[in-house]
């Protein structure tokens, strides 16, 4: 598959119309329009112009290529952790992280028909599985689909009465279907993580608030090269409030990680703890430095 149900091309196209005609205001997504990344786009900024990309590459390169002056990408999910593939983009894209935005989620189970016996439910592979206690106990099906949206368009334009989609309830109106059930994820506390991207990093002179940096770093393959790596951060009192490892790639040799600290570079703590950090590692890249939004504590 490689473009959008046909209930959804109007929608795209007028969207994309009036994001090229102002590039400076546009906001990358990926999805259909409806999609919860549509959502967050207009709750960072209400007066941007979404701009929907079938992939979280095409929202990355719209970005490059100036269609859109930023992209807003999820990265993780309170119930179903990180989403796939992003600590690979999220390096490769060449983009600055700019900003943070916290999401709550909820998804609604629509279909064609109020009165159908449903048999499968049709949506993105993370919303399924942030619904999946309810899909077991009510005998559906999970069937996965490029996002939450599409998959509402795509049920929208079948004729077939069992299969649903689980989308944001304003998927229901888009495309026109039947809300059966608006809530069903498994947690009333489901927030989703995202991010924002632009070509260059922001300026944060002056800003309030607590900074966060994110970055990424390669551990030498030595005995307790992670534990000495992180003895900056502890000796110096920065605050690491997430830290996850990953493979690049189809070596084991050596192991990558991702983390949030609090602070920026040029703080005396931080560049303490990230020489520190330099010197027990292959490389050490920072993704962005941009405000908290949520205390971590």
């Amino acid at each position: 598959m490689n473009s959008y149900p046909e209930p959804a091309l109007a929608l795209v196209r007028n969207m994309t119309f009036a994001a090229n005609e102002q590039p400076a205001k546009a906001i990358a997504f990926q999805g259909a329009p409806g999609a919860n990344s549509h959502l967050a786009a207009l709750e960072y900024d209400a007066d941007c112009l979404p701009l929907p990309c079938f992939s979280f590459e095409d929202a990355i390169d719209a970005v490059k290529d100036g269609s859109a002056a930023r992209a807003i990408i999820p990265i993780e999910n309170s119930l179903h952790g990180r989403v796939a593939d992003i600590h690979f983009l999220l390096p490769e894209s060449g983009l600055s992280i700019i900003a943070e935005h916290f999401m709550p989620i909820r998804h609604c189970l629509m279909a064609k028909s109020a009165d159908a016996e449903l048999k499968t439910a049709m949506s993105h592979p993370q919303a399924l599985g942030q619904c999946r206690h309810y899909l077991r106990s009510h005998g559906i099906i999970p069937v996965a689909y490029a996002d939450t949206a599409a998959a509402a368009a795509f049920v929208a334009a079948n004729d077939d009465a069992s299969a649903a989609a689980i989308a944001p309830p304003i998927a229901a109106d888009l495309y026109g279907l039947v809300p059966i059930n608006d809530g069903v994820q498994d947690d009333a506390s489901n927030t989703t993580r995202f991010v924002v991207l632009s070509r260059e990093p922001v300026s944060n002179t002056g800003v309030t608030g607590t900074l966060m940096t994110t970055l990424i770093f390669e551990v030498k393959n030595v005995p307790a090269a992670l534990y000495k790596a992180m003895g900056g951060f502890a000796t110096n009192g920065v605050n690491m409030t997430k830290l996850e490892s990953y493979q690049n790639g189809a070596s084991f040799a050596a192991t990558e990680f991702f983390a949030d600290i609090e602070g920026a570079p040029g703080d005396a703590a931080v560049d303490r703890a990230l020489d520190e950090l330099r010197f027990h590692c292959n490389s050490v890249r920072l993704l962005g430095t941009y405000v908290q939004t949520r205390n971590r504590g």
